[in-house]
């Protein structure tokens, strides 16, 4: 079995899942019916910094939030899908589309809509409070949990194995 790492040194393509990977899985209603969530602003900078460099992001989600579209937008993420019920499909067009090969992806879910998409993934990986059947087919499992800085642990992995970590504009937000 190959070692993750080196199939990390291929990635050009991180696509997550939202909640549960990006939050920690809690969401509070607000009044007037709002799902509320947190994020962890160290994912951002890593996000944000990924997309600067020329790799590509795209966030598959069955939840629908119109703050979820903000932030990633202020990141600089465009390649956002809310509201899929059916991830895998989403997934197969968007590579397809972009003329990209299951080889050059990462994809980071946490719960059982992300188990048929992690298996079509080079490097399917996980949060460390992922559901057992998403870890038992993970290529690499977070020392983080979901909203506690996995999505930052998995780009940084890359970027650094790329050379893409700590040059001048990663000083810059």
């Amino acid at each position: 079995m190959t070692n993750y790492k080196e199939l990390l040194k291929n990635i050009s393509t991180f696509v997550f899942d939202y909640d549960g990977v990006m939050t920690d899985g809690i969401i509070i209603l607000s009044e007037e019916g709002e799902p509320l969530r947190t994020a962890n602003v160290r994912d951002g900078y890593a996000l944000q910094l990924a997309v600067k460099k020329g790799y590509r992001v795209a966030i598959i989600s069955g939840g629908r939030s119109k703050t979820v579209f903000a932030r990633l937008q202020a990141l600089g993420i465009t390649d956002v899908f809310l509201g899929v019920d059916h991830k895998i499909d989403v997934f197969e067009k968007y590579l397809k589309e972009n003329n990209i090969s299951r080889e050059k992806v990462v994809y980071m879910g946490d719960d059982i809509p992300d188990f048929h998409v992690m298996q079509h993934a080079a490097v399917p990986a996980c949060p460390a409070d992922a559901a057992e059947e998403i870890k038992s087919i993970s290529k690499y499992i977070s020392h983080f949990d979901g909203g506690k800085g996995c999505v930052r642990d998995i780009i940084e992995q890359v970027l650094k194995l790329q050379q893409n970590w700590m040059n001048d504009d990663a000083f810059k937000w």
